[in-house]
């Protein structure tokens, strides 16, 4: 690069960082954003069932019923309320004071001390399919502990063919924080990188100081790498706060090489800023602009990125829409990074999606920008 074209850059990324101390709008979505949309998600979402409440009905209490209901007591994940009859109970269900019912009748206690097989009735609301597959998989849990603890105190063994040794890998403790934290930060540096940008060109065309700009020797390289840089610096500014409270707030492992997760990141950020650009040279108007990175780039990344909803679990069409959006593969390679380690097959894949797609976003900035210079 020519010492007249560097003097050309220094010049244009002057006059975007004194547009963006003059307007601080871009410094608030950079440091402000990520960490008031980390804590709406990190706080706000979980896909954890705890204190649930739950009806218990017993109808002849005995040693073998008290000790069974008083498994629910010490479970973290409810907060048990005892009922007289099933109607009342039934009443709260219906009233959506309680999420679920356990209802002993009165051969419980006979049926155990006989060794037999006593039906343990549970019944749960189904209008939160997720809560109540979660209560569900709650109470067969509690119900299986307590048979193992009665079999170990009596000194007899289960009448069981089967025994089930579990193992949990890359998240032990079953937290969904760790899960989805991962996944905020991907969508927070879509929300970043594409807003930062997308306004910046459209910006310029409203403001009437495209033509301004037209005039002076500055290629479409330079203004665009002018432009970019100061965003890029704050969008950095960004992922270290996201990564910093991921950590820290959050408490989220982080197994994987902090090089790579910082690489990976990097190039992500540059994938969302040339999203963002290429939304600014085909709005002129500030306001379409920011809508359509919204609807572009932010939703697609929240909905179809896997960050929430499991991609495999999507029908055939919309499984094959989200290999378009770029947030897919940061999310796979985040939550690669965070929970298991230095996957490298997953990291290489998923890295060179997004270069593909950088490169064309950056093309397309290109000639797009050329042809709109060519009809002033």
């Amino acid at each position: 690069m020519k010492i007249e074209s560097l003097f050309r850059l220094k010049g244009m990324i002057r006059k975007e960082w004194l547009q963006i101390i003059r307007d601080p709008s871009a410094i608030a979505i950079a440091v402000f954003l990520p960490i008031f949309l980390l804590l709406i998600f990190g706080y706000g979402i979980s896909l954890d069932a705890k204190e649930v409440p739950l009806a218990i009905v017993v109808e002849q209490h005995g040693q073998a019923t008290d000790s069974f209901i008083g498994s629910f007591g010490a479970n973290p994940y409810f907060t048990p309320r005892h009922m007289g009859s099933i109607q009342e109970a039934e009443n709260a269900l219906k009233n959506a004071e309680v999420d679920g019912i356990v209802w002993l009748q009165h051969t419980f206690e006979q049926e155990y001390l006989a060794h037999q097989s006593p039906p343990v009735h549970l019944i749960v609301n189904g209008g939160d399919a997720n809560t109540a597959r979660l209560v569900e998989g709650y109470v067969q849990g509690i119900w299986a502990n307590w048979l193992n603890q009665e079999a170990r105190l009596s000194g007899r063994k289960m009448n069981s063919p089967l025994q089930l040794e579990q193992r949990i890998w890359f998240n032990p403790g079953v937290r969904s924080t760790e899960f989805l934290v991962p996944g905020v930060i991907a969508v927070i540096m879509t929300l970043i990188g594409s807003l930062l940008t997308a306004l910046i060109i459209a910006r310029e065309w409203e403001r009437g100081t495209m033509e301004t700009l037209l005039v002076t020797r500055m290629t479409v390289i330079e203004m665009l790498l002018g432009k970019l840089i100061p965003y890029f610096g704050l969008g950095i500014t960004g992922l270290t706060i996201s990564l910093l409270m991921g950590r820290f707030v959050f408490e989220v492992p982080m197994r994987g090489s902090l090089t790579i997760i910082l690489a990976a990141s990097v190039l992500y950020l540059l994938v969302a800023l040339a999203m963002g650009l290429f939304i600014s040279t085909i709005a002129r108007s500030q306001f379409v602009a920011a809508l359509a990175a919204m609807i572009g780039t932010f939703l697609p990344a929240f909905i179809l990125s896997g960050f929430i909803f499991d991609i495999r679990s999507m029908p055939p069409l919309v499984q094959g829409l989200t290999h378009l959006i770029a947030a897919r593969y940061y999310v796979a390679i985040l939550q690669t990074l965070f929970l298991a380690g230095d996957i490298w097959p997953v990291v290489l894949k998923n890295s060179a999606a997004l270069l593909f797609m950088g490169v064309l976003f950056f093309t397309l900035v290109i000639l797009k920008t050329n042809r709109n210079l060519e009809q002033q």
